[in-house]
């Protein structure tokens, strides 16, 4: 019996162009809801008047539970047996909480400091630690379900990046515009909140009506249940596993980095935060056009290691050069142009990069993890963004930040210095990392022997 059914070619098949457009809209989905949530501790803090030390502690906290309940997710997808598959039903089971869950988030009551931190703590928790978990992680390991072949799979990376940020440029760049449009208040910040929660419904069952789980190994039944213990070894050993979570692990970071500092950067330096919208439109419309447009090409000549690495020099060469006049509101452009260009091709493929590890995980150790594999990962970008995000509002909390719900106050000068060496100095930590990793990242090399190797080992019936 071969190693996969003949119901489908998985380990051949190309997919179709409506499949993969499908797939991304998932993203594009979740991301017109999570681009909003990236200026959530400006709302926090100037609409809602909540201390900024609150709002971290509250964010690391969460990002600590919602590490574990990622590693639950995993094993639940693991788990799942449905008439949809493992991973797809989940996009249609959470989609609906999900959606209510963002609104949620917004209805900040005022009162007591303690009332506060509870009603954040809970609604922040069910929005990411819940639904969100629920909803992302099965989504993620869908793709590599839906084909086996490298390419592919970075084909649907690709087109998840491209079409994602069309979710963010809508939510970030039309938000608070809108605020100001519904009356500048909190209320305003609920309606908007809510027409997004509509659109990423939509999105989402349109993912799932057209995404099908395709790949189906014969072999992998004849395993028993692996232990819990024995799993996450397993996820351990796996150094691919590793190097991808921390490349997506370091584009959160990054994102958090500029979605948290960037309009205060633009409001207290440059006295507009309107500005913050039209920078995150440029660098992003840069981002996706230089994915659609030279990714794949890029991919198909260099591979996704080499042209990620080049990508990731640019940006760092680019960022040093920002550093000569930060506080010229053109230098700022320049620094999400290049951004936009140098972040580009790593982050088209990131996706692509743990669906390697998974098939890497199943030669190295005969047991095949998707769902561990993606939720691995995330515990790292969630645990990573929320560190980030404590420690930045830390930093401001520290230099004595006045948080006011009229928005209205003037900061120090050691706020305004403070601001600017976050967004000086905190890229070049991203960059240099990334530097490293994909300069040790050898899979690309390995992995067409890797596949004949399981195909053979599949076609005798084993892992």
């Amino acid at each position: 019996m071969g190693g996969v059914s003949k119901k489908s070619n998985a380990a051949t098949e190309q997919l179709s162009w409506k499949t993969r457009i499908a797939y991304g809209l998932g993203d594009t989905a979740q991301n017109v809801v999570w681009g909003a949530m990236g200026i959530l501790t400006f709302f926090y803090t100037d609409y809602a008047g909540i201390d900024p030390a609150m709002v971290g502690m509250v964010m690391l906290l969460s990002r600590c539970f919602d590490g574990f309940s990622d590693v639950i997710m995993g094993f639940i997808v693991e788990r799942t047996n449905s008439k949809w598959g493992k991973s797809r039903p989940w996009i249609l089971w959470m989609s609906i909480p999900f959606a209510i869950s963002i609104v949620l988030i917004y209805t900040v009551p005022q009162g007591s400091s303690a009332l506060q931190f509870a009603y954040l703590f809970i609604t922040y928790n069910l929005c990411t630690t819940v639904c969100y978990t629920a909803l992302n992680l099965p989504y993620g390991s869908l793709s590599a379900m839906m084909t086996r072949v490298s390419k592919e799979r970075d084909m649907l990376s690709i087109t998840r990046m491209c079409l994602s940020p069309w979710g963010r440029i809508l939510s970030v760049s039309a938000t608070l515009p809108l605020i100001k449009v519904f009356g500048d208040n909190q209320m305003a910040w609920v309606e908007v909140m809510s027409m997004w929660a509509v659109v990423a419904l939509l999105l989402l069952l349109f993912c799932f009506s057209q995404c099908k789980e395709t790949v189906v190994i014969e072999a992998r039944k004849n395993v028993a249940k692996v232990p819990v213990g024995k799993a996450l070894k397993c996820l351990a050993v796996n150094p691919y596993f590793w190097a991808g979570m921390t490349i997506w692990m370091m584009q959160n970071v990054i994102f958090t980095i500029t979605g948290t500092i960037l309009p205060y950067y633009c409001k207290y330096i440059f006295m507009n935060d309107s500005l913050y919208s039209g920078l995150y439109l440029l660098e992003t419309l840069i981002t996706i056009a230089v994915m659609a447009i030279f990714s794949p090409r890029l991919l198909q000549r260099f591979g996704k290691r080499n042209m990620s690495l080049a990508g990731v020099l640019i940006a760092f060469i680019g960022h040093v050069i920002f550093l000569l006049n930060p506080y010229d509101f053109n230098w700022v452009v320049f620094s999400c142009v290049v951004r936009g260009i140098g972040f580009a091709p790593v982050q088209s493929v990131i996706f692509g990069f743990l669906g390697d590890a998974v098939e890497y995980g199943q030669w190295k150790t005969h047991i095949r993890q998707e769902g561990l594999i993606f939720s691995g990962g995330s515990v790292g970008t969630k645990v990573g963004s929320g560190l980030t995000s404590a420690v930045l509002t830390g930093l401001l909390s520290m230099v004595g930040y006045v948080a006011s719900s009229s928005g209205t106050v003037q900061q120090s000068q050691q706020v305004i210095d403070m601001i600017v060496d976050i967004y000086m100095w905190g890229p070049i930590f991203v960059w240099v990392v990334l530097i490293l990793v994909l300069f040790f990242y050898k899979l690309d090399k390995i992995y067409p022997q890797i596949m004949r190797d399981l195909v053979a080992r599949e076609a005798k019936g084993e892992l």
